[in-house]
């Protein structure tokens, strides 16, 4: 047993009472971690009283009372025993949350941006080509035209002028590229239907939210900057990743999801 939890005096630890009841109905850690769907480390954390590797007392709690349940023990006397402190819920810290309405506005405020520059540009080009002035059509006469007499005439005659192709300048005005408007920011949203511990990280590691969440908040991070993701009670938390709703199913283990989050924006299970 480790030194950070330590049994009651002239009793047996919680730790030893889940092991001496496991070794007694005959099972194994594996075939306990198989029943539980928890991984192997877990439950011999559970039996030494390793609480620090077990993350948040509320994890630590929920984990007793499954294993208790499975070795017939009384889960209040287990959780009393084992001395795991209150769920209290801690002081969120959030670096990089922004109100939606904030968002909103900035966005709209970038695309009216760039609405009146692209109006600006288009409308200078088409004055441009209001100012080009055609050429004017006609049959002009050269100057150079050569004088012929004719015999027994009383004076020369005037050969017939060339004639000459008009020309005419374009009235046709040049093409203007379209722009793409740029694409609204895609978003991982949180929203909350019970009280839920989460922990949110960037992708540099740095702890983006972390804290007790109650019924009926919401949280939104942008996707570009979630590295990983941990939720309790993940059942009553519904997720959406660019707009789409995601299953929980393929990330969960004993109520608890964890993820990942790719530089594409695509979500993948944490393996132990």
């Amino acid at each position: 047993m480790h030194a950070n939890q330590a049994a009651p005096e002239g009793d047996h630890g919680v730790g030893e009472r889940l092991r001496r009841a496991r070794e007694a109905a005959g099972l194994q850690l594996e075939d306990v971690a198989e029943r539980l769907k928890m991984p192997v480390r877990v439950v011999r954390s559970l039996e030494e009283e390793d609480w620090s590797r077990l993350g948040a007392p509320v994890f630590v709690r929920g984990r007793l009372r499954s294993y208790s349940r499975l070795l017939g023990l009384g889960t209040a006397t287990t959780i009393e025993a084992a001395r795991v402190g209150p769920v209290e819920p801690p002081a969120l810290v959030t670096h990089s949350y922004v109100p939606r309405y904030q968002r909103l506005l900035e966005q709209f405020s970038r695309r009216a941006a760039y609405v009146a520059i692209t109006a600006a540009i288009v409308g200078s080009v088409w004055m441009g080509t209001r100012t080009q002035v055609a050429v004017p059509a006609g049959n002009v006469a050269s100057l150079d035209v050569p004088v012929a007499t004719a015999p027994g005439a009383a004076g020369p005659t005037v050969a017939a002028p060339v004639e000459r192709t008009p020309m005419t300048a374009s009235m046709t005005p040049s093409p203007v590229l379209a722009r793409k408007a740029p694409a609204a920011e895609a978003m991982l949203s949180l929203q909350f239907a019970g009280d839920s511990w989460i922990e949110v990280t960037g992708r540099d590691g740095e702890v983006l939210d972390k804290g007790l969440l109650r019924a009926g908040e919401a949280r939104d991070y942008a996707l570009a900057d979630v590295g990983a993701v941990v939720l309790g009670n993940s059942s009553a938390v519904e997720v959406e990743a660019g707009g789409e709703a995601v299953s929980l199913d393929a990330f969960r283990r004993a109520n608890v999801a964890r993820f990942t989050v790719s530089s594409g924006g695509s979500l993948a299970p944490v393996h132990d």
